[in-house]
């Protein structure tokens, strides 16, 4: 049986239908988790109402508590006294000044107490100047009894990114009605804070409290307002913001929850948003403890169906990715363990196919190779190399006998080139005489260009012993004079860099046209194709050199060229060190 499984894929599909069968049991717990998560969703919503109630007495208490300071002055009759004094001497107001200060000192929050008298009309300020400076910069009631009316007894203000809590209290002398002035105490949000951080979990919910006619005192989110705030709340039919409903909230589904309930007349609101995936997350933790066992079966049924249905994908993507390789004419495909069923087969034989598809398309290029220099040496043996060894001899004779010294040395420099390129013999050669040969030839190069074209050869000693191909460098100057240097300016230089370190690195480098990136991307992929196209000219000389450079030395041969026109253009040869020596 188990030599079937190994061997038969549609013994691998049977046994992953079968696997197949717990999906009804999937679905059973599917149905079950919603209901659940019904349920849960109820004792959530429930639980978190009466968290928002307690939250709710905790602010009115704390309200509470505001009032209480704010009529503290009710229980001093000398105060009361002084306030009736139209015109208050010296010790009179200095007694309210101190009061004044004592009432600011009677909490740590209160960061401002400002008080008007009604009868004299003075004003009497005690601030915290790290926060307000040297005045205050809230906007204070005016000093007209007028607008004291209107006044509410609680509102907000907001200043450098801060909220303020301001009480106003109007002092009358009951029984009488008489208003004896109109006090202000401006207290900071730190212990609102505390009470509503208390009541959501500020990774995921958000908690809005809202005082009188929508004034903000607590939000979550400092970038959200009371009136961006109004705009995202759905009320219930009724139009009752108790209670709870759906809608979103900056973009996310979830549960809107408000309570509200008033202090002295004043209306509070705390609004909570719980989104959608917060609760669904809580439903699916507390499911996931009552059926854990189940889970359990369920992840090793999904770990079966992944072992199997990867170990049947996977060759077959390893297959398509070899496939688009040989396409792009990369044949050293991915490596992979043999399998003994349909698709190990298949595998094995699609390697074997593309090791004998490389084999024979080397065979062929090596043999158009062999071709190529087969008609080179016809076309070189056409020539009798005495008769023009003797010819150009005789010309230099005759350049002596005029006195003409510099022709004589070009004639023996051409001689040197001809009588190196013409050695058919020889196939490797030092480094050493490849730059023997380059000097020869753009010495001549240069008598040619006169003063438009200049040169420079650097070479390490070490280097210079390394045994090279034949006629590498040439055709790579060559191109920089033709392509670089001619078709551009007709002016410019060129640079031969050998060094030798951990490798051997080639750099062939000049300031002429350069190569725009099209041709660079095209002679890289006829590089990788191992084959130039038949009738194809363009590039033949450094595409030779480098194909001649990896038949001998395989990997350990990279290039690179790097173009910028009119500034630098560079071929660089490495070789590594192992093959170079």
């Amino acid at each position: 049986m188990a030599n079937m499984y190994k061997r038969s894929l549609l013994v691998k599909m049977l046994v992953w239908i079968l696997l197949a069968t717990v999906i009804p049991f999937i679905c059973s717990n599917l149905i079950s988790y919603r209901s659940t998560s019904a349920a849960l969703e109820e004792n959530l919503i429930e639980l978190n109402r009466k968290t928002m109630n307690i939250g709710l007495d905790n602010l009115k208490r704390y309200l509470q508590e505001l009032n209480q300071t704010s009529v503290s002055w009710y229980y001093d009759q000398s105060l009361i006294s002084y306030m009736w004094l139209e015109k208050p001497g010296a010790e009179h107001t200095v007694y309210i000044d101190r009061q004044v200060d004592s009432l600011y000192y009677s909490r740590p929050e209160i960061k401002l107490v400002n008080y008007f008298s009604a009868m004299s009309g003075q004003q009497y300020v005690k601030l915290n100047p790290a926060v307000w400076g040297v005045s205050p910069q809230l906007k204070l009631p005016s000093r007209s009894q007028e607008d004291w009316g209107v006044l509410p007894s609680y509102e907000t203000q907001r200043l450098n990114g801060s909220a303020f809590l301001i009480v106003h209290r109007k002092l009358i002398d009951y029984p009488k009605s008489t208003v004896l002035g109109l006090l202000s105490i401006c207290f900071s949000m730190e212990e609102i804070s505390r009470i509503g951080a208390q009541l959501l979990d500020q990774t995921h919910e958000q908690l809005f409290m809202l005082l009188g006619d929508g004034q903000m005192i607590y939000t979550s989110d400092e970038t959200v307002d009371a009136r961006s705030l109004g705009t995202s709340l759905r009320r219930s039919e009724s139009g009752e913001p108790r209670g709870h409903w759906y809608g979103e909230f900056q973009g996310k589904p979830g549960v809107f929850l408000a309570v509200t309930d008033s202090y002295l007349g004043t209306p509070l609101t705390i609004v909570k948003f719980i989104p959608s995936s917060f609760i669904n997350q809580t439903a699916r933790q507390t499911l996931d403890r009552s059926i854990a066992i189940q889970f359990i079966a369920v992840a090793f049924v999904i770990l079966f169906t992944f072992i199997l249905t990867y170990s049947t994908i996977a060759p077959i993507k390893r297959l398509i990715r070899n496939m688009i390789r040989v396409e792009i004419g990369q044949f050293d495909v991915e490596r992979f363990k043999t399998r003994e069923d349909e698709l190990g087969i298949l595998e094995l034989r699609f390697q074997t196919m593309v090791r004998n598809l490389k084999e024979m398309i080397i065979r062929e290029y090596q043999q158009r190779i062999e071709l190529s220099t087969a008609q080179l040496k016809m076309l070189q043996a056409q020539i009798n190399p005495h008769f023009l060894y003797n010819t150009l001899q005789w010309i230099g004779t005759e350049a002596l006998r005029h006195q003409i010294v510099e022709i004589n040395d070009k004639i023996s420099q051409l001689g040197a080139i001809l009588r190196y390129s013409m050695d058919l013999d020889t196939e490797t050669v030092t480094l050493q005489m490849e730059i023997d040969h380059i000097q020869d030839y753009l010495s001549l190069q240069e008598t040619r260009f006169k003063d438009h074209l200049t040169y420079t050869i650097q070479c390490e000693p070490a280097a210079a012993q390394v045994l090279v191909p034949k006629m590498i460098l040439q055709p790579l100057v060559e191109n920089s004079i033709v392509h670089g240097i001619e078709d551009g300016s007709g002016q410019g230089s060129i640079w031969l860099d050998i060094t030798l370190e951990d490798s051997l690195v080639i750099r062939i480098i000049d300031n002429g046209k350069g190569i725009d990136p099209s041709t660079i991307q095209h002679l890289k992929q006829r590089f990788e194709k191992e084959l130039s196209p038949p009738g194809e000219q363009e590039g033949i000389g450094l595409i030779n050199v480098l194909q001649r450079l990896r038949l001998k030395y395989r990997e350990a041969f990279t290039w690179e060229i790097v173009s910028r026109p009119y500034e630098q253009t560079e071929i660089v040869l490495v070789i590594s060190s192992q093959e170079g020596n």
